[in-house]
């Protein structure tokens, strides 16, 4: 068991154990982009505005994490995420 927790969270540039990082630039647009939907009562242009930016950074935060994730989690959670927010579109 400790050899795949190894595997699956050890960092393949570092070494240490990555199980969550800092957001990304990306990452900090969809959060800011999901807060002000959220808390600000606004017009329907900018809550459109602000789900398409949500959606679409979510897919781009999710491919980046599949393609240059640190160890196999990071990949997975990637996937899980672009998965979710691709079958919430549809």
């Amino acid at each position: 068991m400790r050899r795949i927790l190894q595997w699956l969270f050890r960092n393949r540039r570092t070494g240490a154990m990555t199980i969550a990082q800092m957001p990304n630039f990306v990452l900090w647009v969809v959060i800011i982009a999901s807060i002000t939907r959220w808390t600000w009562p606004s017009p329907r242009n900018l809550s459109l505005a602000c789900t398409v930016v949500v959606t679409g950074g979510l897919i781009v935060w999710a491919m980046d994490e599949i393609v240059r994730g640190v160890n196999p989690w990071r990949r997975f959670l990637g996937a899980a995420v672009a998965t979710y927010t691709v079958a919430t579109i549809f």
